[in-house]
């Protein structure tokens, strides 16, 4: 099985850079609530992250359960810092869903700034596009695939996002959120053609 590794990073690293920050974002699928971005990276450049680099996979591969135990292990790692950008639907509806997704990584970026007095230096974002950031950055087709912080970013940025579609569920439970997160499945679909669109769905989607 092949993993996310540190190979990117380490390259930086070893040019001068000493905060390299992976960038990814969920929800760019669904019907209905926000796109999540995070902007994740290793502070310290002396960590050995052989036990992240074995739990670590793009989040689309991995269960509920494993991104939830890896999200704690990340939180529990020394020098491991990131930032949440939120967009929500009515944002999405008005500058369509891919510069929401953009927007969404530049605020998790911003946000990563916050917490490390600005010491952001490089970008990875996984993606073939750009973020309008005054900073050098790369972009990585399937870098959630390859990189072991852009593959920590999808994660976070995952489990983060369910937990809000979770919570919504609490306003909005004839739509059961807590079980699709918003996605276009059967069960979603058929919802919507029983209750109506809410405030949550994106109106821009096609909805049937």
């Amino acid at each position: 099985m092949n993993y996310p590794n540190f190979k990117e990073e380490k390259r930086l690293l070893k040019r001068g850079y000493k905060v390299v920050v992976g960038i990814d974002e969920v929800g760019r699928g669904p019907l209905a609530g926000p796109v999540v971005a995070c902007a994740f990276c290793l502070k310290r450049t002396k960590i050995r992250p052989q036990d992240l680099l074995t739990r670590i996979k793009d989040s689309k591969k991995l269960t509920q359960k494993q991104r939830n135990e890896v999200f704690y292990l990340l939180k529990k790692t020394p020098g491991a810092e990131w930032g949440i950008g939120r967009v929500s639907e009515k944002a999405i509806d008005k500058i369509n869903i891919f510069q929401a997704s953009k927007l969404a990584m530049k605020k998790a970026v911003l946000n990563l700034e916050k917490k490390l007095n600005n010491q952001a230096e490089f970008l990875l974002i996984d993606g073939n596009f750009g973020l309008d950031l005054n900073m050098p950055q790369k972009s990585i087709v399937k870098g959630d695939e390859k990189v072991l912080s852009i593959a920590a970013a999808s994660i976070i940025a995952k489990v983060i996002r369910d937990r809000s579609m979770v919570n919504y569920c609490k306003k909005y439970p004839e739509y059961c959120f807590d079980k699709h997160k918003g996605y276009p499945t059967k069960l979603h679909k058929r919802l919507i053609k029983k209750h109506g669109a809410c405030k949550l769905h994106r109106q821009t989607f096609h909805l049937g």
